[in-house]
């Protein structure tokens, strides 16, 4: 019988009549990913792919708030400061785990109840049957760090409907479950209080039929409505011109949405925005990947990334000190720099 991992290991691994299970269990950092969950989470959907006594895949967060924040971010500050190797080292391993999700052969689900940002996308919102609640608080919040979508978030950000991708990506705004699923990031919704059956009802029941049973009509999104200004003012080629469109729109929720990026680290902004247009034009998960893999090494070398973790998590003074500190002061070539090819690890 093959040997069950620690209570206390970060990634528990088990099988339930014949769905693999894997909790991610980090649940006081909020099941933050590390570079050993990563390989974890990849290694076993290595061996279940081969499994024949596992014929369904089910991904959830330990605790009750949330699947994942996203990478643990204190890491990349350090090796932000350091010599940048391990950061490098786990982003690789990370989208080659995102792509591997995208492709998976079996029916992959994820419970994607609470709060599921950054890395929590990308090992949620790739997979084949993806399942929101009432409580979901989905997001690519890079920018408010210093740091640019990643995890395939530009993949699919970019093919959002109309403008809202680009919203979302550079308000750092999160999606509740009706915008979720609008937006393709989520399949279905299920109510909090039902999902524990639903998730029950995959170690003998196939996907379909557990989603048949359990799944119901959302709540209506927030952003859905509001199409009209966000695909006006978003369309705009610059980063400066989009801000300019949304302050002068005369709505007032976008006047918040042009203040918050206003807040947001400048390089990040525009380097986001040109990330997004450029993943319209790819072909695939693996080419946006490839692309956010070079975009996140050069981030991983500016001024930003470590001081926008250090003002939201270290000091919490909630005040960073970008540099440039304006739009206006980004140089193109700065932008540029961040789709340079760089050299991929060792393996």
């Amino acid at each position: 019988m093959q040997s069950q991992p620690a209570a206390d290991s970060p990634v528990l691994l088990r099988k339930d009549g014949h769905a693999g299970r894997i909790t991610l269990n980090r649940p006081r950092a909020l099941n933050s990913l590390t570079h050993e969950m990563v390989r974890l989470v990849d290694e076993a959907l290595g061996r279940w792919e081969h499994d024949d006594e596992v014929a369904v895949v089910v991904i959830e967060g330990a605790g009750e708030r949330g699947l994942c924040a996203g990478g643990d971010i204190r890491f990349m500050r350090e090796s932000a400061l350091g010599d940048r190797s391990a950061a490098r080292a786990f982003w690789w391993d990370e989208y080659r785990l995102n792509a591997r999700i995208a492709a998976y052969p079996k029916p992959y689900v994820a419970l994607m109840d609470g709060i599921v940002m950054g890395g929590g996308v990308g090992v949620s919102a790739h997979g084949g049957v993806r399942v929101v609640t009432e409580r979901s608080r989905v997001a690519m919040p890079e920018v408010g760090i210093g740091f640019v979508p990643d995890v395939g978030g530009t993949w699919l950000l970019s093919r959002a409907p109309g403008e809202l991708g680009t919203h979302l990506a550079l308000t750092a705004d999160a999606m509740g479950a009706g915008d979720a699923l609008a937006c393709g990031f989520a399949d279905h919704y299920v109510p909090q209080a039902r999902l524990a059956d639903f998730a029950a009802a995959l170690s003998t029941a196939g996907p379909a039929d557990a989603v048949r049973d359990f799944a119901q009509a959302p709540p209506a999104g927030a952003l859905t409505g509001q199409r009209e200004w966000i695909d006006s003012c978003y369309a705009a080629d610059t980063a400066e011109e989009i801000v300019r469109r949304l302050t002068d729109s005369g709505v007032p929720a976008a006047k918040e949405a042009a203040e918050r990026i206003l807040g947001h680290s400048p390089t990040a902004v525009k380097v986001t925005l040109r990330a997004l247009r450029r993943a319209r034009r790819l072909a695939s998960l693996d080419e946006a990947l490839e692309q956010e893999y070079r975009v996140s090494c050069a981030a991983l070398a500016g001024p930003d990334l470590p001081e926008g973790v250090r003002a939201q998590v270290i000091d919490k003074d909630r005040r960073p000190r970008w540099s440039p500190s304006t739009l206006g002061a980004v140089e193109e070539a700065d932008v540029e720099r961040h789709f340079a090819s760089v050299e991929k690890p060792s393996s």
